[in-house]
């Protein structure tokens, strides 16, 4: 039997910071659950929004302000959060940024 597995060694190596701006890229998308990787540069933001989905954001490099569901943390590496669907939600980097974004499987 084969089995397909997908390994980064380092998420952070796959997420080249931009001199401005935000690069955003989808490494992978299996079985419902959608991994998106950010970079930032210092300054940028992602305004309040929300996701259809439930949503897991892993704070991997740098500080930001994060907001969810009306409450703020500033946010630095390792920094974790989850949110049902449907939360508003936003990131300013207050460094230069990287995040990865897991969009998980609509809830039941």
């Amino acid at each position: 039997m084969t089995t397909s597995h997908t390994f980064f060694p380092s998420l952070l190596a796959e997420a080249p910071l931009p001199a401005r701006g935000i690069h955003s890229q989808t490494l992978s998308d299996e079985a419902g659950v959608e991994l998106v990787l950010f970079a930032f540069a210092a300054g940028e933001r992602l305004s309040e929004h929300t996701s259809a989905r439930p949503a897991i954001i892993h704070i991997l490099s740098g500080e930001c302000d994060l907001t969810a569901g009306g409450d703020a943390w500033a946010a630095g590496a390792g920094a974790w959060l989850r949110m049902p669907a449907n939360t508003k939600h936003s990131v300013v980097a207050r460094t230069p940024l990287v995040m990865a974004l897991y969009l998980l499987p609509p809830e039941s």
